[in-house]
C-alpha cells in the first residue's frame, strides 16, 4: 500500500511539473465557427522533435484566443480527419476554447472499430469543450468516438452521431457536462464510468436504446453510471439493454423526460438475462421516471444499494482524476509557423 502511494504521488508531482512546462505553438487562426482540427494537428507533428524521455511529459493541443496552440504534440491520424491516440502515448489533451467553435469530424460507417472519428488508446487521455462528430447517419454502426485506454476524462464535450455514437470500450473513464446524442445503442461497451451532469439525446422514433453495457459475468467491476443527468429526445427509448448477460447500468438523480419508454428497459431478444443484469434507478424524476410500467427485473435502489454508485469511487477517481485542464494563454509572437 506504501509503494502504491508513493507512485501516485510521484505521477502527480511529475504531472503538475509538466503542466508548470507547457510551451505554445501558433499553429493556425481559427476562422468562423469551424476548425480543420487534424490540419493543425498535422502542422504541429512537423515541428515536434524527438524528445528520449517522455515518461512524464503533458502533451496538449488546444484552441485559444482565436488560435490553435499545442505543446509537443504525439497525435497521430488514421486518414484525414480520423484521429488515433496510440497505447504509448499516455498524458495527451486535447482542449478547446468551446465545443462549438472546435469540431473533429469525419464520415464513417457500418464497422464498429474503424469507423470513430477519434480512437483513445493511451492511458491518461483527457478531451476538453471539444464536439466530436461521426456524420455517418442511419444504415450501421457509426462510432464517433472509442475509448480504450485507462484513466480518460472528458469534459464539456459534444459527441454526436447515430448508432453506437460512444463506444466506452475499457478502462475507467470519466464524463462531466458532455452532450452525447444518438438512436441506436450511443453509449455502449464494457469500460467501467461515470456520467456526472451529462445530456443525452435520443434521435429514436421508437425502440431505440441509450445504452448497451457490456458486462460479461458478475465478477467484472465495469458498469456505467449517470448521476445528474438528463435524458431529452423525440420519439420513444429504452434507458439500456444488455450487450452483455451480466450488463450493469445504473441512473440516479437524473432527469427523465418522456422519451423514455414506459417499460424503461429491454433484455434485447434474450429472456434468460432478466436474471443476471443489474439494471438500477435511483431518485430519478420526470415525467419518463414512473416505474408504474417497469419490468420486474429493473431495480429502484435503496439508499444502501445505491451508495456504492454515487461518487468517483467507483471508477478509483480519487487515484488518477485531476482537476480539469485550464486553459492556455495566446502562443508567443515568437513561435510562428
Amino acid at each position: 500500500m506504501r509503494r502504491q502511494t508513493h507512485d501516485i504521488n510521484a505521477l502527480r508531482e511529475a504531472l503538475d511539473k509538466a503542466n508548470a512546462q507547457v510551451t505554445a505553438l501558433e499553429v493556425s487562426r481559427i476562422t468562423g465557427r469551424r476548425i480543420e482540427f487534424l490540419k493543425a494537428v498535422e502542422e504541429l507533428l512537423k515541428q515536434n522533435v524527438n524528445d528520449s524521455d517522455k515518461k512524464f511529459r503533458k502533451f496538449v493541443v488546444s484552441s485559444w484566443g482565436g488560435f490553435l496552440v499545442a505543446a509537443a504534440v504525439l497525435v497521430y491520424a488514421l486518414k484525414k480527419e480520423k484521429v488515433v491516440i496510440p497505447v504509448d502515448k499516455p498524458y495527451i489533451t486535447l482542449s478547446g476554447t468551446k465545443a462549438s467553435s472546435t469540431i473533429l469530424v469525419w464520415s464513417d460507417g457500418k464497422d464498429l472499430l474503424d469507423s470513430p472519428t477519434l480512437t483513445v488508446f493511451a492511458s491518461d487521455f483527457v478531451c476538453r469543450f471539444l464536439t466530436i462528430q461521426n456524420k455517418f447517419g442511419k444504415g450501421g454502426q457509426a462510432v464517433a468516438v472509442r475509448v480504450a485506454g485507462d484513466n480518460a476524462a472528458f469534459y464539456g464535450c459534444v459527441i454526436t452521431s447515430y448508432q453506437d455514437t460512444l463506444l466506452d470500450d475499457d478502462g475507467n473513464h470519466y464524463f462531466k457536462n458532455c452532450y452525447i446524442e444518438g438512436a441506436t445503442d450511443f453509449i455502449c461497451g464494457n469500460a467501467s464510468s461515470l456520467y456526472e451532469r451529462c445530456h443525452l439525446h435520443s434521435l429514436s422514433p421508437k425502440n431505440g436504446s441509450i445504452t448497451a453495457q457490456k458486462r460479461t459475468s458478475a465478477t467484472e467491476k465495469s458498469g456505467f453510471i449517470f448521476l445528474g443527468c438528463k435524458l431529452t429526445g423525440s420519439g420513444l427509448t429504452f434507458l439500456g439493454r444488455p450487450w452483455g448477460a451480466y450488463s450493469r447500468v445504473v441512473f440516479a438523480y437524473s432527469f427523465f423526460s418522456d422519451v423514455v419508454a414506459p417499460q424503461g428497459w429491454n433484455e434485447w431478444r434474450d429472456p434468460s438475462r432478466k436474471d443476471t443484469v443489474y439494471y438500477g434507478e435511483y431518485k430519478c424524476y420526470g415525467p419518463g421516471a414512473d416505474r408504474k410500467q417497469r419490468v420486474q427485473w429493473s431495480k429502484q435502489l435503496s439508499d444502501e444499494e445505491a451508495t456504492v454508485f454515487l461518487s468517483k469511487d467507483f471508477i478509483g477517481g480519487k487515484e488518477w482524476l485531476r482537476p480539469a485542464p485550464s486553459h492556455f494563454k495566446n502562443a508567443p509572437k515568437s513561435n510562428p509557423t
